[in-house]
């Protein structure tokens, strides 16, 4: 059985939907449509989308957090209860 990261995925999944923009002042802008408040500003592409994944991992943590429902992404959906296993079938 292949083990599977849904955040990762989350994460890889949101970031493939990423829209980049150069300003004209030369500097890069970037958000992620369907999760809203996640964008990122940097003097270069790639420190851009660095900043955009780092922003968004935080806005999941967050959102997680504090029960905030996030958008379903290539059908990975986080807001569902997590199940848990007894210990002793470990």
């Amino acid at each position: 059985m292949a083990a599977r990261h849904i955040l990762s995925e989350y994460v890889a999944q949101a970031m493939a939907q990423a829209q980049y923009d150069k300003l004209e002042d030369g500097t890069f802008s970037a958000r992620i449509p369907p999760c809203k408040g996640v964008v990122a500003f940097a003097a270069t592409l790639r420190d851009c989308e660095d900043d955009l994944r780092s922003t968004l991992e935080d806005w999941i943590l967050v959102g997680l957090k504090l029960g905030h429902p996030l958008p379903v992404i290539a059908g990975l959906d986080l807001n569902r209860e997590p199940t848990r296993e007894p210990v002793d079938a470990m």
